[in-house]
């Protein structure tokens, strides 16, 4: 049964006549499920199970099912009590899991009562469907009598036009310097549209030692080392073709570098590809030119681009050909989420060029080329366990993959074309310590990383990762990371012993320590400082050991 403490009669009238009003007068006003879990109309919310009672006292005024307006909570500790006659003392049910439908405007909450083995769903959510009914009835009256600009499904939000179906998420819209209720956001979105645009500068600097001419160069901060990007992105919801959980994703980049090696240099296509989920997205479908880097590995360090946290290094993916950042190519990707947090994905993409970034650029200057001559089929397969964190379990990811290129690379051992280059890998990031039951992200995470790839065919032959980080290091700022990452990179000893024959001094190994703090500064601005110490920076010469200082800003419009 309800706690009948919770409603007062005054509020309970109040909110009782603002319902039966909106019903009277058709406003233009639909429940909705914002990204934040609320039930959300224009000066009316209802909050689910966003506050927790105390686990001894469960007294709190401000917990359960709560209703606001216009700023005002009117009703609170919506609630199931399973005594006879709850008292103020009383043992609560526990929250188990809570959802938000934005398909069907409905919030649930799972709810464990400890005195009886079994789950039981609060049924507030009564309540919350006669707001929403109600509401959307309103709407329609209204919406029957004019033309809208196109198809508007209520469960349509701006999310739905961000970055989707990748292992790395991109800052909501409302994380942005342009205001998502702005009238240029709104009337995009109006339209099924979405524009964004990404930048930011990095720079990177050797401390420990005088730099270099320009000729001497051979590492990233041998010489002060600055990177500017700009990424304009462009995205439509295809609500005109009466498409659901579809996507159409087109983005260009100019990327600078001061040393291009470490770029490239460019100005092309980033991405421009057909997005569509199938079965309440256990199925999601990429088609088109992508990047994936941001679709494999699980690369970024906290599972955002956004923090600029420095992650995982290793570049032994690229050498056998996937493609990534600033780089683009054709590629058909799938993923199909199993059971029990299990998932598996395949792509079949065409090769980054064998000789690297820049021979790519100089090849495609554009990124539209199909297939530049040589570069053939890289299959990319990847299965692992993915547990999302709640209030009760902490995050967990596991994954391995098989990255497998069909293109012609130079064998240093027998002077031959070859192909079958491939990576191996396994990755795990697990939550040790959660911060806050009502932000279950929050916390402290440990990982590692492996990858081999064959030495007869890249320089960068093993790489091995232990990482430390937390998200939300400081409870007022929940939108900053700190991490700590410890990396070693084997360099081929068939590349390294042939550089020894010509009379050259090299390095066997790298081995890098950095620690870094990514800070939200304000809406859509991160900056993010690191300090690295590496040993071995470049295979050869045998240079000196650096202690780079790193900075990077991101800014997103």
């Amino acid at each position: 049964m309800f706690n009948r403490s919770m409603f007062t009669r005054l509020p309970a009238i109040l909110l009782f006549v603002l319902l039966i009003a909106l019903r009277a007068r058709g406003a233009e006003m639909q429940m909705k499920v914002t990204d934040n879990g609320y039930l959300d109309a224009q000066g009316f919310s209802v909050i689910l199970y966003h506050n927790m009672y105390h686990p001894i006292f469960v007294d709190e005024k401000n917990a359960a099912l709560q209703m606001i307006l216009h700023g005002q909570r009117i009703a609170t500790n919506g609630d199931v009590r399973l005594m006879p006659t709850p008292e103020q003392w009383d043992i609560v049910a526990q929250l188990k899991g809570k959802e938000a439908d934005k398909e069907h405007t409905r919030l649930t909450a799972r709810l464990f009562d400890a005195a009886s083995p079994r789950c039981v769903y609060c049924r507030s959510v009564a309540a919350l469907l006669l707001c929403a009914n109600m509401m959307s009835n309103a709407q329609n009256n209204e919406a029957s009598q004019s033309i809208p600009d196109a198809p508007t499904p209520a469960e349509r939000t701006i999310e739905d036009l961000n970055y989707l179906g990748g292992d790395a998420a991109m800052p909501p819209f409302s994380d942005s310097v342009i205001d998502i209720d702005s009238e240029f956001r709104q009337g995009l979105f109006r339209k099924g549209l979405a524009f964004r645009v990404i930048a930011g500068p990095q720079y990177t600097q050797n401390m420990l030692d005088a730099p270099v001419a320009a000729d001497e160069q051979v590492y990233v901060g041998q010489r002060a080392f600055e990177s500017m990007f700009v990424q304009p992105i462009l995205s439509a919801d295809l609500r005109q073709l009466h498409l659901r959980h579809a996507q159409l994703y087109m983005g260009g980049v100019w990327n600078w570098v001061s040393w291009n090696p470490a770029g490239p240099k460019t100005l092309q296509l980033w991405a421009l590809y057909f997005y569509k989920a199938f079965g309440e997205d256990r199925v999601e479908m990429k088609a088109g030119y992508i990047a994936n880097n941001m679709n494999f590995l699980g690369l970024f360090v906290g599972g955002s681009t956004a923090t600029g946290a420095q992650g995982v290094y290793a570049v032994l993916p690229y050498e056998v050909g996937m493609s990534y950042f600033p780089l683009t190519a054709p590629s058909f990707n799938v993923r199909i989420r199993g059971p029990k947090n299990t998932y598996i994905k395949t792509a079949a993409q065409r090769s980054i060029d064998p000789n690297g970034g820049p021979t790519e650029v100089a090849r495609n200057h554009t990124g539209f080329r199909f297939i530049p001559h040589g570069d053939k089929l890289v299959l990319i397969n990847e299965g692992g366990y993915l547990r999302a964190a709640s209030a009760d379990t902490r995050e967990t990811w596991v994954r391995g993959g098989y990255i497998y290129n069909t293109t012609s690379y130079r064998n240093e051992a027998t002077g031959q074309l070859e192909s079958g280059n491939y990576c191996a890998y396994a990755l795990m990031d697990y939550q040790v310590l959660k911060s806050s039951r009502e932000h279950p992200i929050h916390g402290l995470y440990a990982g590692g990383s492996f990858m081999t790839v064959p030495d007869t065919m890249n320089p960068y032959a093993r790489y091995y990762e232990a990482r430390l980080y937390k998200e939300a290091p400081v409870r007022s700022r929940p939108g900053d990371v700190i991490s700590l990452v410890a990396s070693r990179t084997g360099y081929s000893n068939i590349f390294t012993d042939n550089l020894v024959a010509e009379g050259k001094t090299v390095w066997r190994a790298g081995t890098t320590v950095t620690g870094s703090y990514s800070l939200r500064a304000t809406r859509g601005n991160y900056v993010s400082l690191g300090l690295s110490y590496v040993a071995g920076p470049a295979i050869t010469p045998r240079v000196p050991n650096a202690l780079n200082v790193i900075a990077n800003w991101s800014l997103f419009l």
